[in-house]
């Protein structure tokens, strides 16, 4: 039978460099907590696994889903061991640590094998002079950035992007990177939650105690090849609506910007869908800012009815 569009519940996590924006911002059910950093709309991974939250498959996993309706969910990408991609939103009231995640092969060699992470962020919010770091500075080596790890200056070998609302950041795998302090953003990503932790600004914890690296893992990874990233260019596509922001091998990355219903879907693939900007309806649901769901492959007459302007993130396999 086929499957009806899929609301899931958000797992939230909480690290030292959250915030509240998740709750003020974007309208999730946080605590009272401060430090609320990221919301996990769409995931299959190990033990982190969405939920469905309402319908006749309330309370089912994703995983359970692909399991046991996976020609339904994912069409013509039937069948997979796991859903392959991820989407969240991030909160970052801090500047996270320097990172690098491993590509496909790399990650099948880690003693727990993962997939690899190639990822996109889309900036929802950032305040004046945040800064995104993404790639290494034209020139810088390896034994440049070993020099500058040890004199504790990393920074002096990253590109520094000051993003504006809609930008988009094409990270892919092996790409240093890392998120600055009053950004937020939603993220799409490969299944993975493998990081490797290059540099932490020389910081320390209330014990005086810096947080653990992976410098080795980090440089062994990093793609000494890949220079600055800017932000991407948007493509046009065949429907006005819609603007391409990433087409890579691991996931298509697609802006709408809309008043009139539109169709999604019917293409023999599933869709992710997070609203940005406005209400959207769909099959008598409606979905607010910060709200995401999952389109199945089975589900061929999605329509999507905006109340109004609204933007969204349609995000899909190739």
């Amino acid at each position: 039978m086929p499957l009806e569009p899929l609301r899931f519940l958000p797992l939230f996590k909480e690290y030292v460099w959250g915030g509240r924006r998740l709750g003020t911002v974007l309208g999730k059910p946080i605590g009272d907590a401060d430090r609320y950093a990221e919301s996990w709309e769409i995931v299959d991974h190990g033990v982190d696994q969405s939920v469905v939250a309402d319908g006749p498959l309330a309370g089912t996993t994703l995983h359970e889903l692909v399991t046991q309706h996976g020609e339904a969910l994912l069409g013509r990408h039937h069948p997979q061991p796991q859903f392959p991609l991820l989407l969240k939103f991030l909160d970052a009231q801090l500047t996270l640590s320097v990172q690098v995640h491993p590509n496909d092969a790399q990650a099948a060699r880690l003693t727990t094998p993962d997939l690899g992470k190639t990822e996109a962020w889309i900036v929802l919010a950032a305040e004046p002079g945040s800064k995104i770091y993404a790639g290494l500075k034209p020139g810088v080596d390896r034994a440049r950035l070993e020099r500058e790890l040890a004199a504790g200056t990393c920074d002096a070998c990253l590109h520094q992007i000051e993003p504006r609302v809609g930008d988009c950041i094409f990270l892919e795998a092996g790409t240093v990177h890392a998120l600055g302090e009053g950004i937020l953003i939603a993220e799409i990503q490969q299944a993975s939650n493998t990081t490797f932790r290059l540099f932490d600004w020389n910081r320390v914890d209330r014990d005086g105690k810096p947080r653990p690296l992976h410098i080795q893992e980090s440089l062994d990874t990093i793609d000494y090849h890949r220079g600055p990233v800017a932000p991407q260019l948007p493509q046009p596509t065949d429907r006005p609506h819609v603007e391409r922001l990433v087409a890579c091998d691991k996931f298509v990355l697609d802006s709408w910007r809309f008043d009139a219903p539109e169709k999604c879907g019917g293409d023999d693939r599933c869709h992710i869908v997070a609203v940005l900007e406005g209400d959207v309806s769909i099959k008598q649901q409606t979905f607010r800012r910060g709200e995401s769901l999952l389109i199945p492959a089975s589900c061929t007459n999605a329509v999507l009815e905006p109340r109004g302007r609204a933007v969204l993130l349609d995000m899909y396999l190739p």
